[in-house]
Parts: structure tokens; C-alpha cells; sequence
């Protein structure tokens, strides 16, 4: 890494990202990883790194690619989001109103590392996305191809650092749109009971149950019982001759 042309940024907006699938906007280039940088022009500290890194860069051309001689107009990747964009020639979008704006790659073999604003790897994909706010690490380099002559940006490390509006018709997060942060997103916790489990009662409901004494059941009477019984029946008299009760 050279250190004169190696910037790691203030707080930026990030716009078109692509930082973990490489993207190739037109068919036939090659894919990568990329993202569109938003610098408040309020933030002079990172402009004025941004600008010493571009002449380092332009100098390593001059020794390392372009013949000893710099080119009377160097292209660079940086531009002023209150103009127009270089491509078309139109308005850049109102996100980029009072910011310089540019865009940093990286080839397909080289994925950026992405974190949060604790330093841990982003995990959840969706966590980022058009319209956050984070801190970019890229490097400016010069390169002669085709003819063409001029400074790069290659992009290192990305973090971010909080939520912003979605851009572009990004999705919104969870956090965003019901307005809390987490930490493992999305992550399902086993609850310490199952619910609606089957629970075995300490005792069998409906159980039969033998009872102390049967019901109903036939006791045979004490004597005095018998006796008294005995006396309270009728006395039938019956017909000596026929057999049949009078």
C-alpha cells in the first residue's frame, strides 16, 4: 500500500453499492465490486487528503506509466455532484447536491472487507444498502490503456457507520422502518419451553381410582341388623290345605 496515495475517508453516503456480489453495469465488462463515494463539501479534511493522494498518483504516472510526461489533461474519478455527470452530461441525482462525488472498484478477486461501526464483519447482506453512512479505505492509482491515460480508484475496506434514506429503491431494513438496532438480526432464540408442548400431569386426569369401599356393594348386616329386619317383615300366612298365601 503506498501511504501518499491511500485515503481512508470521513463519514461519507454511500450510492450504488455492490460489495458483496461483483457487478458489471454494461454487458461485456468485467464484473466487480464497487461503490459510489458522497463527500460532504463541508468535509475539507478528506477532500484535501483526496487531492494530495490524486498528485501522488499523478506523479507515480509520470515514472511508472506514462513515459516520463504527464498528460495535459488527466481524467480523474472525482466530481462535483452540483454538476453534470462526465458519462451524459446530465444532473447528477439530488442525493449528490453539495458533494463530490466517485466511484471505487475492486476486481472480482479481491472482495472488500465490510464492516460495522464495531469493527465486526457485516453478516446480514441487507444490512447494506443505498443511502447509509460509513467510511470508505481507497487508493488512487494511474493507469494508461487503450491510449487512455488517467487516475483510478481502487476501493479497500468499507464500514458503516449508521443508517441513512434508501437510495435508488433500496429496500429498507427492519431497523429503519420499526426504529431499533440489534445485533444478531433476524436470529431465533429457542425459547426455554416449548409452547404448546405436551406436559405429563402428576397424576393421570379421569384416572380410575379404586375406592375405599364399593359403592353399592352388597354388606352383610350384623346380627342385630338381621334380627331387627327379620321383625319388620311382614308374616305371611299361608292356606294349610292349597299352599297358597291367605
Amino acid at each position: 500500500m503506498n501511504d501518499l496515495t491511500n485515503v481512508t475517508t470521513g463519514e461519507v453516503r454511500l450510492s450504488y453499492c455492490h460489495l458483496f456480489k461483483p457487478y458489471a453495469a454494461m454487458a461485456g465488462q468485467d464484473e466487480k465490486y464497487s461503490v459510489t463515494v458522497l463527500v460532504p463539501k463541508t468535509d475539507l479534511d478528506t477532500m484535501n487528503r483526496i487531492s494530495a493522494a490524486i498528485e501522488a498518483a499523478k506523479q507515480r504516472g509520470i515514472s511508472e506509466k506514462w513515459n516520463g510526461q504527464c498528460p495535459p489533461i488527466v481524467p480523474t474519478p472525482v466530481h462535483d455532484g452540483d454538476g453534470v455527470r462526465p458519462s451524459d452530461g446530465m444532473e447528477f441525482g439530488a442525493e449528490c447536491k453539495g458533494h463530490w462525488v466517485f466511484t471505487a472498484s475492486a476486481k472480482a478477486d479481491y472482495p472488500p472487507e465490510v464492516v460495522d461501526a464495531q469493527g465486526s464483519p457485516v453478516i446480514n447482506q441487507s444490512e447494506v444498502y443505498s443511502g447509509m453512512y460509513g467510511k470508505v479505505n481507497v487508493n488512487f492509482f494511474p493507469y494508461s490503456v487503450g491510449g487512455k491515460k488517467g487516475v483510478g480508484c481502487g476501493l479497500g475496506p468499507v464500514m458503516k457507520t449508521r443508517d441513512g434514506e434508501a437510495l435508488g429503491g433500496s429496500a429498507p431494513t427492519a431497523a429503519q422502518v420499526f426504529g431499533f438496532s440489534r445485533q444478531q438480526p433476524y436470529a431465533h432464540q429457542q425459547p426455554q419451553t416449548a409452547p404448546y408442548a405436551y406436559q405429563q400431569p402428576q397424576t393421570a386426569p379421569y384416572a380410575y381410582q379404586q375406592p375405599q369401599t364399593a359403592p353399592y356393594a352388597y354388606q352383610q348386616p350384623r346380627d342385630g341388623a338381621l334380627q331387627a329386619a327379620q321383625q319388620a317383615a311382614p308374616t305371611r300366612q299361608v292356606n294349610p290345605i292349597t299352599g297358597m298365601p291367605m
